[in-house]
C-alpha cells in the first residue's frame, strides 16, 4: 500500500494525517490555520501550516516517510495557480514522490460520500452547499459569508436570535426565551453591539448563541422556532440548488449533511430532512460517510472519482532527497 499523508487546511485549523497501511492509527496532528490560498501570501501560509501538521507525523521514532501527500485547502478553488504553486513547494518539503492540492471542499465532499458523486451541504458558522456530478461537474451553491450569505448558517440563526431578543427587550416585538438567554450569555445588552465584535469575528460570536436559539425551539417558544424552521428552508434550498445543477448515474442523487450545527439535533435537522425528501426532486439523503481527511485519503489513492479534475498533482522528476539522519555521538573511550 502507498504511505499517504492527508491534510486539511482551513482557515482556523490545519489537521493531517499518515496512513502506511490498511490497519494504520496515527494520531491526526493538529496546528493553527491559514487565511487561505487567496489571500496575500496564501501560498507561504499554507505551506508554514502543512509542514507543522506534517513534520511531527514523519520525524516520530520508526516514522515512516510518505510516497505522497494530498491537501484540501481553503482557497484552492478561486486560486488554481496558488494551489499547483502549493503543490510544487510541498514536493521538496515534504520528500514526497508526489504532491496534490484541491479546495476543502472537494476532500469533504469526497469524504462524506466516499468518492460518488453527489451534494454535500456543510453547515457551522456558515453554509455552503457542493455538488459534483458523475461527470466531474462542480456546482458551488451560497458560501458567500454572513453578510452576503451563508443562509441558515449557525451565524445567521444566531444573528436572528439575538435580534429577537433586542426586540423584545425594546418592546418592538413578542416576547421570548432568547431575552433572557441573551442576557445569560451576553450580560448587559446595551453592550451587545460591542460585545458581538470584539474579538473581529462576528460571525462566529453570533453563531455561538445559535444553540440557544436551539434549546429555545426545543422547548415551543414560537420566536424561536420560527427561526429555526426558516433555517432549515433555506438549508434545504441550497442543498436542493446544487442538486439541480448536477447529475448523477443510476438512481436518485446521493446527499449527505455535515457541519458543527448538525449537533443542534432534531430541532434543526427534522425539518431539513423534511423540506429535502419532501422536494420531489430525486435524491437520496444519508449520513456522511466520513469526514475531509478521509476524503483527502481517498483523492489520494484514488484518480477514478469524479473529482479527479478538480486536483491538481504534480510529481517529481529526479528521486526525493531523504531527510538529514541524526549524527551519531562517538561512544566513550
Amino acid at each position: 500500500m502507498t504511505s499517504v499523508v492527508a491534510v486539511d487546511l482551513g482557515k482556523t485549523g490545519c489537521r493531517a494525517v499518515l496512513w502506511d497501511g490498511p490497519d494504520s492509527s496515527h494520531a491526526v496532528s493538529s496546528v493553527a490555520g491559514a487565511p487561505g490560498l487567496a489571500a496575500p501570501d496564501g501560498v507561504a501560509a499554507a505551506r508554514a501550516a502543512v509542514r507543522a501538521a506534517v513534520e511531527p507525523l514523519v520525524r516520530e521514532p520508526g516514522g515512516v516517510r510518505p510516497d505522497s501527500v494530498l491537501v484540501g485547502a481553503a482557497g484552492a478553488a478561486s486560486a488554481p495557480e496558488a494551489a499547483r504553486s502549493l503543490a510544487h513547494a510541498l514536493l521538496d518539503d515534504l520528500s514526497v514522490g508526489e504532491a496534490a492540492v484541491t479546495s476543502d471542499a472537494v476532500t469533504a465532499h469526497a469524504g462524506a460520500l466516499g468518492g460518488r458523486a453527489g451534494v454535500v451541504l456543510a453547515i457551522g458558522t456558515g453554509s455552503v452547499a457542493v455538488g459534483i456530478g458523475s461527470d466531474g461537474t462542480y456546482a458551488r451553491v451560497d458560501g458567500w459569508g454572513p453578510l452576503l450569505g451563508d443562509d441558515g448558517s449557525g451565524a445567521r440563526i444566531g444573528t436572528a436570535g439575538l435580534r429577537a431578543a433586542l426586540r423584545a427587550h425594546d418592546g418592538r416585538g413578542p416576547a421570548t426565551v432568547l431575552l433572557d438567554a441573551a442576557v445569560a450569555l451576553f450580560d448587559d445588552l446595551e453592550r451587545l453591539p460591542a460585545a458581538v465584535g470584539r474579538d473581529g469575528n462576528p460571525a462566529r460570536t453570533a453563531a455561538s448563541f445559535a444553540p440557544e436559539v436551539a434549546r429555545a425551539a426545543a422547548a415551543e417558544d414560537a420566536v424561536a422556532s420560527a427561526i429555526v424552521r426558516d433555517a432549515a428552508a433555506d438549508l434545504a434550498a441550497t442543498a436542493l440548488a446544487a442538486a439541480g445543477r448536477i447529475t448523477a448515474e443510476g438512481g436518485p442523487l446521493p446527499m449527505a449533511v455535515t457541519g458543527g450545527l448538525t449537533g443542534l439535533g432534531p430541532v434543526l435537522m427534522a425539518p431539513l430532512t423534511a423540506e429535502i425528501t419532501g422536494s420531489g426532486l430525486p435524491v437520496r439523503l444519508g449520513p456522511s460517510l466520513g469526514d475531509p481527511l478521509d476524503g483527502a485519503r481517498l483523492l489520494a489513492l484514488d484518480r477514478t472519482t469524479p473529482h479527479a479534475r478538480l486536483v491538481v498533482r504534480v510529481r517529481r522528476t529526479t528521486p526525493p532527497t531523504p531527510p538529514p539522519t541524526p549524527a551519531t555521538p562517538p561512544a566513550r573511550a
